[in-house]
This record gives C-alpha cells, structure tokens and sequence, in this order.
C-alpha cells in the first residue's frame, strides 16, 4: 500500500467527518434558530421539506459532475461551499429567508455528501478491499462533535450565526488543506449516465445495460426502506420511551443515544466482517436483526428491553447503507458519481419520510404499533439482500485482492 493511497484514504474520513459536523453544527442550533425566528414546530417542520430538496437536487447534480470532472475537484469544492453556506441559516430573522437558507444549504450538503461518497468507492476500489463503512462511521462522529463545539459555543455566549460562521471558516481551511491527498481526477468526456447508456449503446450491449439499471433502481429502493427506519428511530426512539413505556424524559433521551452508538460501532466493525463473509451477508443478517431489534421495542412493555431493542435496531442497520452505496458505485466506475447519486438520493428521501410516515400512522394506531411497519421494511430487505450476490459489485476485492 502506498503512502498516496493511505493519504486518500485519511482524507476520505476527513471529508466524511467535515460533513458529519457540518450537518450536526444546524441540528444543534436548531432549537435557537426556531425561537429567534419566531417559528412554531410545524412550521419548521414544512422548512425542512426544502433542505430535503435542496439536498436531494444537489446529489442528483453533484453526480454527474463527479463523473465529469472527477472527484478530486468536486469534493473540496463542495467541501467549501457547503461550510460557507453554513452560516445561512443562522442569519434569518424571518421564515422565508430561513427557507431559503435552508434550501442553499441542503444542496451544498447534497452534492458533498455525493461527492465525497463517489471518492470513496475509488478509494475501496485501489484497496481492493471493504473500507466503505467505516467512512460512514466517521461521519457519525463528527455529529457528535458538532454536538460538542455546539455544547461550548452556547456556554461561551455566542449566537448561533457566530458559532455556524466560526465553524464554516475552520471547514473551508480544513476541505482546502485536504484536497491534495485526494485520489487523481478520472474525469469522463461523455455523460456515463446508465440511463444515457441505454440509448446510446449498440444493440449487444443494451441487455447488459438495461441490467445495470434494473439493478441501480433496486438498491435505490433498499437505501429507501432501510433510510426510512433510521429516520424513523432518529426522531421517534425517545417519544416510543416516554409516550408509550412511561419513562422520564432524562431516561428516554438515551434511546437515540444507543441506537446512535450501536450505529456507530457496527460501522466501524462492518468493514472487517464484509472481507470475511461478503456484502450479501452483511446486508441480509444486518437487516434480520434490525427487524429482531424493531420487533422487540414493539412488543416490550419493559424499558430495559426497549434499551436493547433499540440497540439491535441501530446494530443491524449500521452495514445496511454503506454496502448499498458502495455496491452501487462499483456497479459501473465510470458512471459511480451518478449510480451512487441515485442510491443516495433515493435514500435521502426515506430518510425524511421515515418521521412522517410513522406521524401519519398514530392517528391510526398506537406509536409502537407504527413500528409494524419498520418491521417489514428490513424484512424485506433480507428478502432483497441477493440483489448484492451477482457481478462485480458483491466484493470490492473483485480484482485486487487483499493488501
């Protein structure tokens, strides 16, 4: 392994992380930026749709240029776009201009989080071996730093705006230091889109094609399903404690605390279980105990058994994305910026969805009884997890081996 590899690699989490704390910086300021603006719940509720959007929109940007120009160029340019954008939300005083901050800063954050995924798979690509999970890890780190400088930037008396700019400024010097390290621009002269593929390829090549596409669309729909339960647990794990078991709310707050942290360790362990047993395995067992882990906080009258629900839960999904991401940008390298920006976009939206569908389902039954439908989600996941059994994307090692 040569020393620019490993130096790609160590930018790799870098960036993962820069975007992990970036995203973190807002969430933490959140409740500020709500009371100084003068908003109800609700109504940063339907703001929020248009970071959605404009995080969606950039990834579906984003993938293109990635191909085109290459990794290399677009990550720390959208590196530095999205911690300047940062500072936008914190500046509005009324809903219009947060909404349109927000919409700014979703795409900044879309086309990086696309980019710097897209890098990734080349860089597993030259190791020849699964190193795509514990990237995703790190940006579960940096949320906790967010949380952190947030926790210090609030005691210290600064306003939101101040401490999102004072951030932005460290992330632009941070994404331009880093750059270097990257891996060397493989720029595309032609749209690889697989959809463009498809038109434009001669008649012996289209099956195969075709097959690609079937193929991208169907993990697109898992990196949805699977989206959807983390965003589920992200935003109703701590009411399931507190409405449904009776637990204080200093006792339910830790609900997301462990599924986030189980989360996080199975990330970093899923890279070493990949090499041994496969992304197919990884992806069906992952989605199995998810489902065991949903299924107990469902059925459990018990705090303490809702603890480990919980934690099954984040445990299971913890490889579930990153194989899927990862599968998608080795399915065709010259098209991964656009495969990968359609798995993740896909993704993207379960993971909104996930709050609301499990909302819209209370009014019909009770909050736990929602979960139902989690449950079936990573049951049919496990189902789906062969779709990672065939081509070149089971197993990053396809042709390098294990360095």
């Amino acid at each position: 392994m040569n020393d620019s590899l490993r130096g790609a690699r160590i930018a790799t989490f870098v960036y993962f992380s820069l975007c992990g704390t970036l995203m973190g910086t807002w969430v933490v300021n959140i409740p500020a930026i709500e009371e100084r603006v003068g908003i109800t719940h609700a109504t940063l509720g339907g703001l929020l749709v248009l970071l959605g959007l404009g995080a969606f929109i950039g990834m579906q940007v984003a993938g293109r240029l990635t191909d085109r120009l290459g990794a290399r160029v677009v990550v720390p340019a959208t590196a530095v776009l999205c911690s300047a954008a940062l500072v936008l939300p914190g500046l509005p005083r009324d809903p219009w201009t947060l909404g349109g901050a927000l919409l700014v800063f979703g795409f900044c954050n879309g086309c990086l989080d696309v980019s710097m995924n897209a890098h990734a798979v080349h860089v597993e690509k030259a190791y020849g071996r699964p190193v795509m999970s514990a990237f995703h890890a790190t940006f579960s780190v940096g949320g906790v730093l967010a949380a952190l400088v947030g926790a210090a930037t609030a005691s210290a008396g600064l306003s939101p705006a101040a401490g999102m700019a004072a951030m932005g400024v460290l992330g632009i010097t941070i994404a331009l230091i880093s750059a270097r390290a990257l891996l060397p621009a493989e720029p595309t002269t032609t749209g690889t889109d697989p959809v463009e593929k498809v038109e434009h390829a001669p008649a012996s090549d289209r099956s195969t094609t075709h097959s690609t596409r079937r193929r991208i669309w169907i993990l697109a729909a898992l990196a949805l399903m699977v989206m959807l339960c983390e965003g589920a647990a992200n935003d109703w794990s701590a009411l399931h404690l507190k409405d449904v078991l009776g637990a204080p709310a200093s006792v339910a707050a830790f609900a997301y605390g462990t599924f986030a942290a189980t989360m996080t360790i199975g990330r970093l362990l899923a890279d070493r279980l990949v090499t041994r047993f496969g992304s197919m395995a990884i992806l069906r067992h992952g989605a199995t105990t998810a489902a065991v882990g949903i299924t107990i906080v469902t059925v459990s009258p018990w705090t303490w058994a809702a603890f480990a629900g919980w934690a099954l839960f984040g445990l299971g999904l913890s490889g579930c994305v990153p194989q899927l991401f990862s599968a998608a940008g080795h399915a065709d390298p010259a098209a991964a910026g656009a495969n990968v920006s359609r798995v993740a976009g896909l993704g993207y939206v379960g993971m909104l969805a996930g709050p609301a569908a499990i909302g819209w389902l209370t009014h019909l039954v009770a909050l736990n009884h929602a979960f139902v439908l989690l449950i079936l989600l990573c049951a049919t996941t496990a189902v789906a997890a062969g779709i990672l059994r065939t081509g070149s994307d089971r197993t990053p090692e396809l042709a390098h081996g294990t360095h």
